[in-house]
């Protein structure tokens, strides 16, 4: 009975004191209220609270019975300790106006000193544009100018070198064949003739060969066998009166005829056994092969700054016509082409010079265009050049302003050539410039070209 009255007692005493220690902490947590603020309390009560636990759990008495008593009370204190250490710190000094803010305001950035110099100038907004479409006007110029424009110094080097071996080519056939009366050797194509050329690589070179009209006549190509008006057969006549030896090419007679192929045949063997070409190129400083498989007659010329393909044409020029050399392929083996070049660029030429026409233009950028598409690699050069002289027959505007016009219009006259499968000469209608064309091949242009009237960029695409 008086243990159990001494543990009362002792109890009901530490209860005074814990009274009277809580009395005075509610004393200094209701003055910390005031001068703290509500948040600066909440976090001085917290640590109170945790002090307080630890004077508590040293000045009770132990529980002997209770092996694990210890082992609570460290793990009380670490908590307790967690609590203290997690309590965030206070702030050194805080000012009167600072009290007065709400808990859970944000923190505002301190206002920063007002600066003496100007404020610098205003930036310039920029304000960025979606890119603007390009028209086919645009578009055709811009291909013109940065994808068919021959380097200056290849289009001044090729000609050239061109001319050059065209003159040692003249003094070889004057001491090699005195007898044979060739007449002077010069230069023809588009880089030359001022149509824009694609590439300084090809060169024409023109051997003029000069007939007696007295000992030769001209037969229509319809009134021979192969029954085609592009190509003709020169006919020696008078051999009654003027026998075999009377003129220099009866030697290159077939069947009274004068063969193509037996004048292309001797000059072939001096272009690749009796010229010594590397000499000359040495001395042009290049390199220069006959091509001996070909049996047209072609030199590959190789500079350091171009590489350039000469092709070689005797040419016969009688009756107003010029005629070639260069006879299809098959048995027949006097035909000669009839060539419209001439007349072509001439026509071009006068055409635009007459109402400042950009057809030129549009035929180079057609040119441009069919070359780097193999399936309308057949359709540049002459065919291209009869449709626009066609085209300009009917449409008169050809100011470059209307390039693309024109450049559409082209597409859908050569549709419509495809489909009828003719395309007649400008210069002679009873040509068909399609006429050696394979019926694939004209199914295969057309399809491409039916859908590049409708879309004409996909022709200006990179191949």
């Amino acid at each position: 009975m008086g243990a159990t009255m001494a543990e009362f007692t002792g109890q009901r005493g530490k209860r005074q004191e814990d009274s009277g220690l809580g009395s005075i902490l509610d004393l200094l947590l209701a003055n910390a209220r005031l001068v703290l603020g509500v948040s600066g309390a909440a976090v001085l009560a917290i640590a109170t609270l945790a002090v307080k636990r630890l004077i508590d759990r040293a000045t009770s008495p132990r529980d002997e019975s209770d092996p694990k008593a210890e082992q609570k009370t460290l793990e009380e204190s670490w908590q307790d300790l967690a609590l203290i250490k997690a309590t965030p710190k206070l702030p050194k000094k805080q000012r009167r106006e600072d009290l007065s803010e709400p808990l859970l305001s944000p923190a505002r950035p301190p206002a920063p000193e007002p600066r003496v110099c100007s404020a610098p100038p205003e930036t310039p907004q920029v304000e960025f544009s979606p890119p603007r479409c390009l028209t086919l006007q645009e578009k055709l110029l811009s291909h013109y100018s940065s994808r068919l424009a021959v380097p200056e110094a290849q289009a001044s080097l090729a000609p050239q070198l061109a001319r050059s071996i065209c003159a040692q080519l003249q003094n070889f056939l004057q001491i090699k064949c005195p007898e044979l009366p060739f007449g002077s050797l010069f230069l023809s194509g588009p880089l030359l003739d001022g149509l824009g050329a694609l590439a300084a690589d090809h060169i024409h070179l023109m051997l003029p060969v000069v007939l007696d009209a007295a000992l030769w006549s001209l037969i229509p190509g319809e009134d021979t066998v192969v029954r085609n008006p592009q190509y003709w057969m020169i006919k020696r006549t008078d051999l009654e009166y003027f026998p075999r030896g009377r003129s220099p090419w009866d030697r290159f007679i077939v069947g009274r005829y004068l063969s193509s192929n037996a004048l292309n045949e001797t000059l072939h063997k001096m272009l690749v056994a009796s010229i010594n070409w590397p000499a000359i190129g040495s001395l042009l400083g290049s390199v220069i092969h006959p091509v001996v498989a070909s049996q047209e007659l072609k030199l590959e010329v190789k500079h350091d700054q171009v590489e350039l393909s000469i092709a070689l044409f005797p040419v016969v020029e009688m009756e107003d016509k010029v005629l070639l050399a260069a006879p299809p392929e098959g048995l027949v083996e006097n035909l000669w082409l009839e060539s419209f070049y001439r007349a072509e660029v001439s026509k071009l030429k006068e055409l635009d010079a007459g109402d400042a026409g950009a057809r030129q233009r549009c035929l180079h950028i057609l040119n441009g265009v069919c070359k780097s598409h193999p399936a309308l690699h057949k359709l540049s050069g002459s065919p291209l050049t009869h449709v626009v002289l066609h085209l300009s027959a009917t449409s008169s505007d050809w100011a470059e302003e209307s390039l693309a016009d024109r450049f559409q219009q082209v597409l859908e006259e050569l549709v419509g050539y495809l489909e009828k499968g003719v395309l007649p000469s400008y210069f002679n209608h009873k040509i068909n410039l399609f006429c050696e064309l394979l019926e694939e091949e004209i199914d295969e242009m057309g399809f491409m070209l039916y859908r590049a009237v409708s879309e004409p960029e996909l022709l200006l695409k990179e191949k």
